[in-house]
């Protein structure tokens, strides 16, 4: 996995992307329609009001393109060693394949949901962008879906516990963004991915002397 992200630690994205980060910059939500894929980004659990606000980047992870173009890849390898299966099962009914090639189709076809389930786990939790409303109560998570798409998922500020009260160190590869709540836990990679607001992200996650 370290050797994936230092492969692609600054892969350019769109157009809205490359343009200099000079100071704060702010973004409706609109403005990364096209992040991964041509697919319009969909909201989980989006608070009343958000449609309205404007959000801060605080942090961005380049490489997350690269994860969700493989996310579609790994989906479309597994669906055709599934469908490889039933023709299998025919061809060794007809003595047409011997009884070891069959198991062999069919441990390719296990390992291949197995490693499909795995890495849609941690890709749905990988975190590409990270915003802040203007308020400072509102977080926005930018990251995958099973299908390799974005999806903005929402939490409250007050619920996230800041990376000062866990046993996360930020020298490590991945660290974790949970809540209070126990709701779905996120992983940010302080190492590869970049902080654009450093006073917003502190606000959010505790004090960033203890997090560099």
């Amino acid at each position: 996995m370290a050797a994936l992200l230092r492969a692609v630690p600054r892969l350019p994205g769109p157009a809205v992307w490359r343009r200099p980060l000079y100071g704060l910059q702010c973004c409706s939500g609109q403005d990364f329609r096209r992040w991964v894929g041509s697919r319009s980004p969909t909201s989980k659990e989006k608070p009343a009001g958000t449609e309205t606000e404007k959000f801060q980047m605080i942090y961005r992870f380049d490489a997350i393109r690269a994860f969700g173009y493989l996310s579609k890849l790994k989906v479309a390898q597994t669906a055709l060693t599934v469908v490889a299966l039933p023709p299998g099962f025919y061809w060794y009914s007809q003595g047409l394949m011997t009884f070891n090639s069959l198991c062999l189709v069919g441990g390719i076809a296990g390992f291949a949901l197995a490693m499909l389930y795995w890495m849609s786990y941690f890709f749905r939790r990988l975190v590409g962008i990270l915003y802040v409303n203007e308020s400072g109560t509102m977080l926005r998570v930018a990251h995958l879906t099973f299908w390799g798409w974005r999806q903005d998922t929402y939490c409250p500020v007050a619920e996230v516990i800041p990376m000062t009260e866990t046993q996360d160190r930020p020298q490590d590869l991945f660290v974790q963004i949970r809540q209070y709540s126990g709701k779905q836990t996120f992983y940010l990679t302080l190492r590869y991915g970049r902080i654009l607001d450093r006073e917003r992200f502190t606000q959010v996650f505790g004090v960033l002397d203890t997090l560099t």
